[in-house]
């Protein structure tokens, strides 16, 4: 089985900018293209799980969504990195009804794990928002780490976390952290 990262988009892969739908306001974050390589050399496969409610909100069209993913694929391809999968959730409760692919569910962790044969006990969710983490929890991940870049540098939220939930700086710092923890664990 193989061993993945899900990562939330907005806010963790690329800068936050309220509903994102044109490619060229995307900007990468600091550090996101190390993190993707490192993950890559330990053998882990990196996959998006983002919540686009702007679809069913009527901001944009899922045509949107993958523009802007395309373009994120190639500002991490001139820095010789590489995501290998996106998952994203068009809908929103109030409008379209419940789902089980918007996060906080784990639904869209799960399609990914059942279409890359991943171990969910050897893979971790990074995300800056409580409701990443908790998909991550309810599909298996083994950590969960809420950043502090996105909408998690601007959430009180740290003092009231779950046990399950691990702080750290950005992508590269929780990437870094769960490597340790899994070459810690394998002594």
């Amino acid at each position: 089985m193989n061993k993945a990262c899900f990562l939330d988009r907005d806010g963790v892969i690329n800068e936050e900018v309220n509903y994102l739908h044109e490619p060229d306001k995307t900007i990468i974050m600091p550090g996101t293209a190390e993190a993707l390589k490192l993950l890559k050399s330990h053998g882990f496969i990196a996959v998006v799980v983002t919540n686009q409610a702007g679809v069913a909100r009527g901001y944009y069209e899922e045509t949107d969504i993958h523009a802007v993913h395309q373009r994120i694929e190639e500002l991490l391809a001139a820095e010789g990195a590489a995501l290998d999968d996106f998952f994203y959730c068009p809908h929103h409760e109030k409008i379209t009804g419940e789902c089980k692919c918007r996060k906080p569910n784990p639904g869209m962790l799960l399609k990914a794990i059942a279409k890359h044969n991943i171990d969910p006990t050897q893979s971790f969710m990074v995300g800056d928002r409580l409701t990443d983490l908790e998909a991550g929890h309810s599909a298996g991940c083994s950590r969960n780490y809420l950043v502090n870049t996105g909408y998690g540098a601007q959430a009180k939220v740290q003092d009231n976390i779950p046990s399950y939930v691990t702080i750290a700086d950005d992508l590269l710092s929780a990437v870094k952290d769960f490597l340790d923890q899994t070459h810690d664990n394998q002594d």
